[in-house]
């Protein structure tokens, strides 16, 4: 245990595993994972590796540089570059043999002049206005896909996790720019995570490309039924308990006033490890089994718990996010679940997605691997 002396992330391979195959059930078509961010933070080399065993069709990517990572760590299958692609990049792409996404003709001719049309995605904008050629435009670069044809097509969708008709509209017009394209692509794919949680039957195209919710972060306020499993746990260790007295202050700025006698515990995590400052006197936490709230100010290397009611010591193990080790359930017979990524951040006003990728690598990731076969 000496390399958990401070705060580690624990990864549960097998949860992300289980998350992957429900996802692919639900669908009825292979999974695209996205693992761009180093997979949102918890490792693309590992995430992939433990992927493999559920037959993806690829993996997504942001960067060129992430895709390469992926080649050297063995990953054969197709990679889709997600991020428009500088012309000044083709060269790198090609010769880690990612598959981008373009939209821009310009890059789509580069492209093909350089590679000889190897394997690329036509991005097609249908509403979010960020990147790819717009759904009523496809038609003006008609000769340009005859002359070099995409092997595939995707939109994205901008709010499929409201209940509103963007996703209706959008599918629509990626329908109607599939259709304008002089030949369609054997590859088509538009579901994103929230996209497919909302699907009341299969996919309609030929994947699905799950991000979030394959890391046990549901996208919706009413996860389905069979929801995400929780994935990642951000774990620290009690360095200090104290009292203190009515009317004395906790961290930065006294934000925090004892009402009465406290108390308080202090944690080797802080925003430096990617527990954010926004949780300040929001976040709560669970040590021996019970929930605790954050009090304070979280500073860069440490934050504080009022544990006036908890029996804890130096050295215990404190869950920041996510579900307490299996010591630490058993220690608190179950009296606290875990703390929800998605709750979490709604408290503090961030995005799971931004707690997700703001772990930081001081911290150590410690992996559950998942069962054989």
């Amino acid at each position: 245990m000496s390399d958990r002396l401070h705060a580690w992330v624990e990864i549960d391979l097998g949860a992300l595993v289980r998350n992957a195959r429900r996802i692919a059930a639900r669908a009825g078509v292979p999974v695209l994972p996205m693992i761009k961010a180093d997979a949102y933070g918890l490792g693309a080399v590992r995430v992939a590796r433990a992927l493999e065993i559920v037959h993806p069709w690829g993996y997504g990517v942001a960067t060129v540089e992430e895709g390469a990572e992926l080649r050297r760590a063995g990953i054969t299958r197709p990679i889709l570059l997600a991020t428009p692609l500088l012309p000044v990049g083709i060269e790198a792409a090609h010769a880690a043999r990612l598959t981008p996404g373009l939209g821009d003709p310009d890059v789509i001719e580069a492209w093909v002049a350089a590679t000889g049309n190897a394997p690329w995605h036509l991005a097609i904008d249908t509403g979010m206005s960020r990147n790819g050629i717009r759904w009523d435009a496809v038609g003006e670069i008609g000769p340009l896909l005859r002359r070099a044809p995409p092997a595939g097509a995707y939109t994205h969708f901008l709010a499929a996790e409201a209940d509103d008709a963007s996703v209706a509209s959008q599918t629509a017009r990626f329908t109607a720019a599939v259709g304008a394209l002089p030949a369609r692509p054997p590859i088509l794919h538009a579901e994103n995570s929230a996209a497919v949680e909302r699907l009341s039957g299969t996919s309609s195209w030929s994947l699905v490309r799950p991000g979030i919710v394959l890391y046990g972060v549901g996208t919706r306020e009413r996860d389905i039924a069979d929801g995400p499993e929780p994935v990642v746990a951000l774990h620290a260790r009690v360095v200090e308990v104290r009292t203190i007295r009515a009317g004395e202050t906790v961290s930065y700025g006294g934000s925090f006033r004892a009402a009465g006698p406290m108390r308080i515990a202090t944690v080797a995590a802080g925003y430096a490890d990617g527990y954010r400052r926004a949780f300040s006197n929001v976040g709560q936490a669970i040590i021996q089994g019970r929930r605790t709230r954050v009090v304070g100010i979280v500073t860069m290397d440490m934050t504080m718990l009022d544990v006036s009611d908890v029996a804890c010591a130096v050295g215990d193990v404190v869950t920041l996010l996510g579900t307490p080790p299996a010591e630490g359930r058993a220690a608190g017979r179950g009296v606290a679940a875990g703390i929800d990524i998605r709750a979490a951040a709604r408290a503090a006003g961030l995005l799971p997605y931004e707690v997700l990728t703001g772990l930081r690598h001081r911290l150590r990731r410690v992996y559950l691997d998942p069962p054989p076969g």
